[in-house]
């Protein structure tokens, strides 16, 4: 765990980790810092998901529809079997049900949630990041890790690094 007393410096961090190979890491902040989605990524996935959940749910919404009613006609004043105006109100509501649901849930998948401790909160120091000060945490399963390589990158960054323990 590496602690920035600027965001600056904590951007400037992620770049050089990043160019170095480092791909398991973490910011910490303390409020949104402009620009570290561009340094870590995001995910492009997510428009794609809630639009094949949309899908699903309108296609749901008209097939229950549709179904019942040619599974259980009924007559109603001389009105068509398959009136599709009354069909909207149905299929938009699922529609956004399976799309708010179903992105939750993604969200919380995507994102390893729920997770019981994260390693950065094992931290001695870890309520500076809660705080005030900005932090980078890099995990030891990446591949580029070295504990010595890493905290000696990290201090010729500007940072005051800290190691976390398992235990």
């Amino acid at each position: 765990m590496a602690y920035f007393d600027a965001p600056e410096k904590l951007l400037r961090a992620l770049r050089v980790l990043r160019e170095k190979g480092y791909r398991r890491l973490e910011a910490l902040t303390p409020n949104p810092v402009e620009g570290v989605e561009a340094v870590l990524g995001k995910d492009e996935r997510i428009p794609w998901v809630a639009f094949a959940l949309g899908v699903l749910g309108a296609g749901l919404g008209l097939f229950l529809q549709v179904y019942t009613t040619l599974d259980y006609p009924h007559n109603a004043g001389g009105k068509p079997l398959l009136g599709w105006p009354a069909y909207i109100p149905v299929t938009f509501e699922l529609t956004i049900l399976t799309i708010t649901v179903g992105i939750f849930l993604y969200l919380l998948y995507v994102n390893g949630l729920p997770l019981s401790a994260h390693p950065a909160v094992r931290a001695r120091a870890y309520a500076r990041v809660l705080l005030d000060e900005y932090g980078v945490f890099v995990y030891a399963s990446d591949p580029r890790f070295d504990l010595e390589a890493t905290r000696g990158l990290l201090e010729g960054l500007g940072a005051e690094v800290e190691e976390v323990r398992r235990d």
